[in-house]
């Protein structure tokens, strides 16, 4: 089967996809991506040994401006690229993970007579994937909750494809082995046995959780460890505030994220669908503190697995000295509360997305 994928601009376009795409070359499929020169996918799809080829990006500004005049010449001459595409690799059928890249390919392929597949990892879906459900045949979904059905087609819940890395560490995990923590442990210099925070707000940081852990690091309880990624160029301060404890680690962001996952007991993190993702596939307790701007997808991305237990949700607003003397800390240092948590967060969890999405794509090729 050949396969063409969609998805760009943003990793958590790109991870899923790329993550499919392995779930599908396993099965002996071929698969090629569509991106553009200017998006992340131009970096990280060539690394990961998929061919990419090129298409127009198609910007559609958030506010009016002359630049809404040139959306339906650019869209057009993207579609058209799109279907020259198509017409050279013959694809079985075409994939988009959402984002700019998705939607003149979904048009092309309505036009050409081309099956269409769509991945939507939000709880609340993006307006390409909106568009592409009228007319696809498969509609997979991360959230059980998301309001979006294939309007002619399957529609199923199979969760959000894992990066490989993390779901190795998904594996070991379910097999009780303990290796890959014993070896961030020593990576980190940490002790193994002792309860580990991972603070995180993903590549770019949140400056707001930054500063709350920088400002109260006088609440910090004895005998945890903290890992606390704050974003490239957001790490001075708090390297020079924690100097003095051997037990809070500062980096500015970790390449290897399965590293500082496999060490940590409790997450405080945004909740974008990837993070929420890998959280409950690993059946990591965390404390989401959704991003304050948007459309509001972060806040419903973690609406079930707090409603199951294994997460606390607090407002960025509301994060603040009070959260971590009340929730964080307590929470960290309770065992069985943990492991509760854990369970929880577990059950909301998908383990084996890639291969199902690849299989529900096989479906309709």
């Amino acid at each position: 089967m050949k396969v063409l994928l969609a998805g760009g601009g943003t990793a958590g376009h790109i991870n899923p996809l790329l993550a499919t795409a392995a779930a599908l070359v396993a099965g002996g499929d071929e698969v090629l991506a569509l991106g553009t020169q200017s998006g992340l996918e131009a970096e990280l799809v060539p690394a990961a040994g998929v061919k990419l080829e090129y298409i127009p990006k198609v910007p559609l500004p958030r506010k009016p401006s002359l630049d809404l005049l040139k959306v339906p010449l650019n869209l057009s001459r993207a579609v058209k690229r799109c279907e020259q595409i198509c017409r050279d690799f013959q694809p079985d059928v075409v994939v988009g993970f959402g984002g700019y890249v998705s939607t003149p390919l979904y048009l092309a392929a309505r036009k050409m007579g081309i099956s269409i597949a769509i991945h939507e990892q939000n709880a609340r879906p993006g307006l390409a994937n909106r568009l592409g459900a009228r007319f696809a045949k498969a509609l997979g979904l991360t959230f059980a909750s998301t309001p979006l059905k294939a309007k002619a087609g399957i529609t199923e819940v199979v969760g959000l494809p894992l990066r490989p890395a993390i779901g190795q560490l998904v594996k070991q995990k379910a097999e009780d082995d303990s290796s890959a923590r014993i070896e961030a442990a020593k990576h980190y210099g940490f002790d193994p046995a002792l309860p580990t925070l991972l603070v995180t707000g993903g590549s770019l940081g949140a400056a707001h959780l930054n500063q709350v852990f920088a400002d109260n690091l006088g609440t910090l309880p004895k005998n945890v460890q903290v890992l606390h990624l704050t974003g490239k160029g957001k790490a001075s301060d708090l390297l020079r505030l924690t100097a003095h404890l051997p037990n809070y680690r500062v980096q500015e962001y970790e390449p290897e994220m399965e590293k500082a996952l496999a060490i940590a007991d409790l997450v405080v993190c945004r909740s974008g669908a990837g993070t929420v993702a890998e959280m409950t596939a690993l059946g990591l307790p965390a404390v989401y503190v959704p991003l304050p701007i948007g459309n509001g997808e972060q806040k419903l991305n973690a609406a079930d697995v707090v409603a199951a237990g294994g997460a606390k949700l607090v407002l960025d607003k509301d994060f603040s000295a009070q959260t971590l003397t009340e929730v964080v800390w307590p929470w960290l240092t309770n065992p069985q509360e943990l492991a509760t948590a854990s369970l929880a967060s577990a059950s909301c969890g998908v383990q084996d997305a890639a291969q199902r999405f690849a299989q529900l794509v096989r479906k309709v090729a």
